[in-house]
């Protein structure tokens, strides 16, 4: 199973918010820290926004920030808010294919076995564990330079 470039870039966001949790991040420094444009992202922060992943704070000083602690959201809960489709084969689909094992065929069932797999895994992973298993994330992001840009309060 391949996971879609949103996908990616939503639990990128996301990690982002977890390793800046001094101040709100504001996308158009996500977009530089993962080299892509800010409008890729303000498309993917929508589902992450209605499903409570993330808050957005408006405003002159605005930004986004994480919806609910980095310990809470899953891997899985990513994958389930911004793929749009689990189908591995055709005869995932309403509309499968005419097949005369659809309704007792082993592949099917072997493919549903491995998705439930790759689901469990996603679901042990936390963002959290994704910013702690890189301790110098902050620095590799650009964060720490950005703080240390930033006026004092």
């Amino acid at each position: 199973m391949r996971l879609t470039r949103q996908t990616n870039y939503a639990m990128r966001i996301l990690m982002y918010c977890a390793a800046n949790t001094d101040r709100l991040s504001r996308i158009p420094e996500i977009a530089a820290a993962y080299s892509v444009s800010e409008l890729f992202l303000f498309k993917i922060l929508q589902p992450l926004v209605e499903h409570g992943l993330v808050e957005t704070v408006r405003g002159r000083n605005g930004g986004v920030r994480l919806g609910r602690p980095a310990e809470s959201i899953t891997l899985f809960d990513v994958v389930r808010v911004t793929e749009e489709s689990f189908a591995m084969a055709e005869c995932f689909e309403n509309d499968a294919a005419e097949c005369p094992l659809v309704d007792s065929c082993a592949l099917n069932s072997a493919l549903r076995e491995a998705l439930n797999a790759f689901f469990a895994v996603l679901e042990r992973y936390t963002i959290a564990d994704m910013v702690a298993a890189r301790p110098n994330v902050r620095h590799l992001l650009g964060i720490d330079m950005l703080v240390q840009r930033a006026p004092a309060a």
